[in-house]
């Protein structure tokens, strides 16, 4: 199907998704989850071809895991998809009303943004959760995945689209572009006829060349070089607990922390437990001059390893000598998504949250709760980065806008 088809198709579905009620939308992602755990077969059996073509490619053991689809990861995306239809439709909630002294009646309420256009990278959970965000906000979306995943995000559509025809409703609130190519890409960026708005979900090459290329609005999901820092009073035994779940529990996703602060006065008797339990998980370390004379093992750590998102089993290590450091060299790196402090005192934690400039801020937690599912949301379109309409893990209300609705007596302007 060209392009133009795609979007032509999407427009015209779209006034029909606006104004369904919310009965009907709840009703159909119920059916829609059901139908994915009853297709969990034919959708693992195309994700193992994705699987041996990845493997093939050489694709490193992190995206390998997004990748991988099994059937407990299959009844979590269903789950996420009754979650979002248990969740309060915002659409058509009046956001106040003001009288003017002319007698008009001033008010906002909220209304899809249209039809969401979604890049993305090897996360086949990306085509459910996407699908069930946007239509219960009453949004059509058109996905754009990469080649990495085609064979599983094919199957997963086509279960969705079984469901949209089940239930009488257009079956084009939901499109897949299935042509992987580079060219498709960059045409897809420019059709702002069609699509109302375009979030990219990916590494930081796909994310810089939506926001460098696109036509249409975008909203920016970033990469996560996410940190933890150990302050000199922080409980070292729980410090060493939430690094691990941090940087091992998934190597391969976006809110694992990639890069470890250690004030000083912590080191010794923090980094020998730490490296001997990153290393019980196979995790290479890269460290500082001071941190490697308590981690023998470690690696030399280069400037270029203070702003990486490795998506894999490597971390640096940055000794500091104070929470101002600290907070300076976080900010100065990080990629604004999530960062953690570990500590006993307030004024630091309090410091800490109000200093560090990233979409999610934690005292004394992992990072790896930065989820829309984790976050109460059933599911997330993506994190967000930037400060404009959406910020952290976006859920419903991210896919909404306003219009403003006025109510009269016959007044006119004079």
């Amino acid at each position: 199907m060209k392009l133009d088809e795609i979007g032509t198709r999407a427009r015209q579905a779209e006034p029909v998704l606006r104004i369904m009620e919310t009965e009907k939308k709840n009703r159909v992602l119920k059916k829609a989850a059901e139908n994915l755990v009853a297709d969990a077969e034919t959708i693992i059996a195309a994700n193992a071809l994705d699987m041996e073509h990845g493997k093939e490619k050489g694709m490193s053991q992190g995206l390998l895991d997004r990748l991988f689809l099994d059937k407990s990861r299959i009844e979590a995306m269903a789950e996420g998809m009754c979650q979002v239809s248990e969740l309060d439709d915002p659409i058509g909630e009046v956001l106040g009303m003001k009288k003017r002294p002319n007698g008009l009646l001033i008010g906002q309420k909220r209304v899809p943004l249209g039809v969401v256009g979604i890049i993305y990278e090897a996360r086949p959970n990306v085509t459910a959760d996407a699908f069930a965000l946007c239509f219960k906000t009453g949004n059509v979306v058109i996905l754009k995945g990469g080649s990495d995943a085609i064979h599983s995000n094919t199957a997963i559509v086509a279960s969705l689209r079984k469901t949209l025809k089940e239930e009488q409703v257009p079956e084009d609130a939901l499109l897949l572009i299935e042509d992987t190519s580079r060219e498709t890409t960059a045409q897809f960026m420019k059709m702002n006829r069609y699509v109302d708005v375009l979030i990219p979900r990916g590494g930081a090459g796909l994310i810089r060349a939506v926001v460098e290329n696109s036509t249409i609005p975008v909203i920016e999901t970033g990469t996560g070089n996410c940190h933890i820092y150990v302050d000199e009073t922080a409980d070292l035994s729980m410090a060493v607990d939430i690094i691990l779940n941090a940087k091992t529990q998934r190597v391969g996703v976006c809110n694992a922390c990639e890069s470890i602060v250690v004030h000083e006065n912590v080191r010794e008797k923090l980094l020998p437990v730490l490296e001997e339990r990153l290393k019980e998980k196979h995790v290479e370390m890269r460290a500082d001059e001071k941190a490697r004379e308590y981690m023998p093992e470690a690696e030399e750590a280069t400037e270029e390893d203070w702003g990486k998102e490795y998506l894999d089993y490597i971390v640096s290590i940055k000794t500091v000598s104070s929470i101002d450091e600290a907070i300076a060299h976080i900010n100065h790196y990080n990629t604004k998504h999530s960062e953690a402090i570990i500590t006993n005192n307030y004024t630091h934690a309090q410091k800490f949250l109000d200093e560090i400039d990233a979409a999610v801020v934690y005292v004394n937690a992992s990072t790896r709760f930065t989820d829309g599912f984790e976050f109460g949301y059933g599911a997330e379109i993506g994190i967000s980065t930037q400060k404009l309409h959406a910020r952290g893990p976006m859920g419903l209300l991210a896919l909404t806008s306003i219009k403003f609705v006025v109510y009269g007596n016959g007044q006119v302007r004079s």
